[in-house]
């Protein structure tokens, strides 16, 4: 395995850290040549992740090399580090990644804004990590009239989820952040200093920024979970462009193979994993992930590999309902025969196919 490597990324949405780590050998044979159409050379798969807490078997499997072992010596892995949906998704459109984890929210528009050609959802990674932080004198939805309520962005999953929940209590929200509640979407990285200065009042974020706040003295009003169907919802899944699935499907089934296995990592060995994440992200951001903030937010989070497909076609009625996008017909975004493939294989049950 050669050096990590560290190199910047650029998205006409947001400027992204990145990453990239070359693996494998230098010629591709066999079933490599059938999946790269007959190239003499190595399958490259572009890879993007966030590195936080909530993609943590794609930071388990790069950091722990489970990917390299399943991908084979004959694909090239690079990987690339963001810290928002709309940057992932504009590498995918242009040409510059081949698949990504990534929130519900940014795969709806992904497969929208493409007309259904663009994405694939492949399998799941996660399941909830998410909750309104809010001041200790709010203790009723009521209290939150004429507050201000930070979200990660216009229009992300979280933003969705908080004005959908305040539109189904009887209270107002704006695009423009009017209304009985002010939104006001800013960085995660900004919320829990404006959470301390008094800037806003709470905030509708996912892990670690939960425990942050948390432990700046604010408390839990919602915990998302409690709003979904057996307390799962979908928060990360497993997105290809459908271009390299055509091309390489059986790149596809073994980078599906690597999400099963580091998901298992990250479950059957939790301390092993919290450590990998800390380590990882302070190898990108150069400071790590303090290890007491990880296992504090760990609870709240499910890793499974099933993308909950019901609590994404939910949370796009959502983001309709409060006028943030447009009805998509999502027939045809799930491709999980790879998922089933691999499950089926080690005798797990197969998930439901939309």
């Amino acid at each position: 395995m050669r050096p990590l490597r560290h190199r910047r990324f650029t998205a006409p949405v947001a400027l992204a850290l990145a990453t990239a780590v070359t693996l494998g050998g230098l010629t591709a044979c066999g079933g490599d040549e059938a999946a790269s159409g007959g190239s003499s050379g190595p399958v490259t798969l572009r890879l993007g992740y966030f590195p936080n807490i909530t993609h943590a078997p794609a930071v388990v499997g790069v950091e722990r090399g489970i990917f390299a072992e399943k991908l084979g010596s004959g694909v090239k892995l690079e990987t690339k580090t963001f810290n928002a949906g709309p940057a992932a998704i504009e590498a995918i459109f242009s040409g510059a990644l081949d698949a990504t984890y990534i929130g519900p929210n940014p795969t709806v528009n992904a497969y929208s804004k493409s007309k259904g050609e663009a994405v694939r959802v492949v399998s799941g990674a996660a399941s909830g990590g998410v909750a309104l932080v809010v001041k200790p004198s709010i203790n009723a939805v009521a209290d939150l009239r004429g507050k201000r309520i930070a979200t990660p962005q216009l229009g992300n999953t979280q933003d969705v989820a908080v004005r959908y929940w305040l539109k189904e209590q009887g209270i107002t929200t704006t695009k423009e952040g009017g209304g009985d509640v002010k939104i006001v979407p800013q960085e995660n990285s900004q919320t829990l200093e404006t959470f301390r200065s008094g800037a806003i009042d709470g905030a509708w974020v996912p892990e670690p920024f939960v425990s942050q706040l948390v432990n700046a003295g604010g408390k839990v009003l919602v915990d998302e979970r409690d709003l979904w169907p057996d307390k799962k919802f979908v928060i990360t899944n497993l997105i290809v462009s459908t271009k390299f699935l055509k091309a390489h499907p059986d790149v596809v089934k073994r980078l599906v193979e690597g999400q099963v296995a580091a998901n298992d990592r990250v479950n059957t060995k939790p301390d092993e994993a919290q450590q990998a994440i800390s380590e990882h992200i302070g190898k990108i951001t150069g400071k790590p992930l303090d290890l007491k903030l990880i296992k504090q937010a760990w609870p709240t989070l499910e890793f499974l590999d099933d993308p909950i497909p019901a609590s994404l076609k939910t949370g796009l009625d959502h983001a309709v309902a409060v006028g943030l996008t447009e009805p998509v017909d999502l027939a045809g975004l799930y491709d999980l025969s790879y998922l089933n493939e691999v499950l089926k294989a080690q005798g797990k049950p197969e998930v439901v196919q939309p």
